[in-house]
């Protein structure tokens, strides 16, 4: 057995009882880039139904992808069911435990508008702040990863919709925490930089990729020429000294696997320039097909996949949907590629360039050393985890480890307050993310444009920005008035069509709804 067999058959094992199997798919593109799906279904109900992409330019790399990626939904809500919840106030909680004890939800980056009061119960569960190993409180909305996993909470008691930011999966500790802190990073940096927002700064590679120094990159980049795909990579972010960057592109010669394959787009945060350009490339190829299989017609993807796997999907219904994602998602599988593209136009544009390599870059090695360098670069912020690891011994810097050094499934969510996400779907917003709009606030034929202000808001659909005392304070100092606002419509009809970019229905959803299913809406 290889070393990646051996980490996929851990995956494998830290699955609770249920039937999993997988399925290469790197038929249904001409990237060349393997893809391999996985899923898990649980016959008596116990568990939720879950699948996942794996993606690599090796068929281990794709596979032991795709079983973490399981492995990161399945642990944590094993996890999560194990953990014992609170029931308190903020208030409360904070005068019995202090301030260290139970996280401020105001410093979570909360929707615009949302109404916190300190002294209302809530549900909260414990997290491990990474640096000490102390226990936290914190809401219970932030540390699951789908509402499914708080089957005891009332959503109308949900300071923010549960999304899945933040989870990492890993044969080690060290491996899940980096994992989840680079898609942090990531989607900190891109909240209000691409998609609907995208700034059209396009990298350089050079001539040839010759900026490029990987050879499994650059022979990736020139195969998707020769087979007629148009690469486009952008820069989002160099925050913290991190390349933050998303890859689009579009079909120039021949066609997509299907029109819905246009929308793919590959997203990564890295210290070095090298490992981010790679994962965000090799993600689009892998979104190409992700997004084929997942939205396509019955007709399309029943091929696709082995009978077995049929069984196990269409035996369990459809899940509850978010409404705008599937509206929004019928709608685009319903297009041809060529209004799909013009759709698209924004998301593809270059306005200016930059070269690549005058990107930061940091080789940091391993897990272990990512970790730190991590860390490092985030000294600044509190680092909290909810750490389904597997078993283990606590290591001094508050992680755990296993006591032999040996592969074991291990994932986690990480939650750092202070850290952007969701701004144009779910109107998430810190001091930071103000600043940023406000520093794109003078060009009117920028999209950011009047997405923000100071002050009081100036009409109904306006929304005072929640901030924490001393993030005002700092707005008021830096910026003169220590009041923000966000527009959430101005936001909805800036993202407008472009919506399943940010939110996508669960797999088959649309193709089974349109089959004959009945969907719930919420």
């Amino acid at each position: 057995m290889s070393d990646l067999d051996a980490v996929a058959r851990a995956y494998t094992d830290a699955l609770p009882p249920g039937d999993t199997d997988e399925f290469d798919l790197r038929a249904a593109d001409r990237t060349g880039v393997h893809v391999v799906a996985a899923d898990f279904a649980d016959p008596t109900g116990t568990w939720p139904r879950s699948g996942s992409f794996g993606y690599g330019l090796a068929p281990d790399r794709a596979r032991v992808a795709a079983r973490a990626e399981l492995a990161e939904e399945m642990l944590l809500a094993v996890h999560l069911r194990g953990l014992e919840r609170t029931r308190d106030s903020y208030s409360a909680l904070r005068a019995r435990l202090g301030d260290d004890g139970v996280v401020d939800p105001v410093r979570l980056t909360l929707p615009a508008g949302t109404a916190f009061d300190p002294d209302a119960p809530r549900w909260w569960l414990p997290a491990t702040r990474v640096r000490t190993g102390d226990t936290v409180l914190v809401p219970a909305e932030f540390a699951a990863a789908y509402p499914v996993d708080l089957p005891w909470q009332d959503p109308a008691e949900r300071l923010t919709t549960v999304i899945t930011n933040g989870c990492g999966a890993g044969d080690t500790v060290e491996r899940a925490l980096a994992h989840a802190l680079g898609e942090l990073l990531q989607r900190d940096g891109n909240a209000t930089a691409f998609r609907a927002l995208d700034r059209g700064t396009v990298l350089d590679l050079g001539p040839d990729d010759e900026q490029v120094r990987d050879p499994d990159t650059r022979a990736l980049l020139a195969h998707l020429r020769r087979v007629g795909i148009r690469v486009v990579p952008k820069l989002a972010s160099t925050a913290f000294g991190v390349t933050d960057l998303h890859v689009v592109g579009h079909d120039v010669a021949g066609d997509a696997p299907h029109p819905i394959a246009l929308t793919a787009c590959g997203e990564a945060a890295h210290p070095d320039r090298e490992v981010a350009l790679q994962k965000a490339l090799l993600e689009f190829c892998s979104a190409r097909v992700r997004k084929t299989f997942a939205h396509a017609d019955l007709a399309t993807v029943r091929p696709l996949a082995p009978a077995d796997y049929w069984d196990r999907e269409l035996a369990t219904p459809v899940p509850p949907q978010e409404t705008r994602a599937f509206t929004t998602m019928q709608d685009w599988t319903a297009r041809s590629a060529d209004e799909l593209r013009d759709l698209l136009e924004p998301v593809l544009a270059e306005h200016t360039r930059v070269r690549f390599d005058e990107l930061p870059t940091t080789d940091v090695g391993g897990p272990v050393a990512l970790l730190h360098d991590l860390m490092e670069r985030m000294a600044g912020f509190d680092v909290l985890a909810v750490l389904a690891d597997g078993g283990g011994e606590s290591g001094g810097d508050g992680a755990r480890r296993s006591p032999t050094g040996t592969d074991r499934g291990c994932a986690a969510k990480v939650i750092v307050p202070g850290l952007e996400v969701e701004t144009m779907s779910y109107g998430r917003i810190g001091r930071r993310g103000v600043d940023r709009l406000l520093d794109r606030a003078a060009d009117p034929h920028d999209p950011a444009f009047g997405l923000v202000g100071l002050g009081d808001p100036p009409h109904a659909g306006a929304l005072p920005v929640v901030l924490p005392d001393d993030e005002a304070a700092r707005l008021g100092d830096e910026r003169g008035d220590d009041r923000a606002w966000l527009d959430r419509d101005r936001v909805d009809r800036v993202v407008g069509d472009l919506y399943p970019l940010y939110r996508e229905p669960t797999r088959h959803a649309v193709a089974r709804a349109a089959a004959g299913e009945e969907v719930e809406l919420r």
